[in-house]
């Protein structure tokens, strides 16, 4: 594998007013769930941790919705369930970073993702 230029995570979420508030009442509703969302945002806002962890990773790292994809992530994320985190390597291919079972695993801790990103 060659190294890692970038990472992009993707919300099990569509982005847009409407995208945004289906996951809001969803989320409230129990019938959505994404882990990405929960490691990135509280519930009000983006957390500040998270901005602090991308600003110390060295890597740049994206965060997109599902319905906000370039044609490079689509073909990534067609078998892949969401949310996921994929890296961007330096050959140009793309590779799954952070499997939903991973992000789930955090439990919301900006800690644990940066931990695990470090580690790979």
């Amino acid at each position: 594998m060659t190294v890692i230029v970038k990472y992009t995570g993707v919300y099990n979420a569509d982005g847009g007013i409407v995208g945004e508030v289906r996951y809001v009442i969803g989320h409230l509703l129990g019938t959505a769930e994404c882990a990405l969302c929960d490691i990135t945002h509280s519930p009000v806002r983006r957390k500040p941790e998270w901005d602090r962890m991308v600003a110390r990773l060295g890597v740049p790292v994206t965060v997109l919705h599902r319905n906000e994809l370039h044609a490079d992530l689509l073909a990534a994320t067609a078998s892949t369930p969401l949310p996921a985190v994929f890296a961007h390597h330096a050959d140009g291919t793309i590779t799954v970073a952070l499997s939903a079972e991973k992000l789930t695993s955090m439990g919301g801790s900006v800690t644990e993702f940066e931990n695990a990103i470090l580690d790979r």
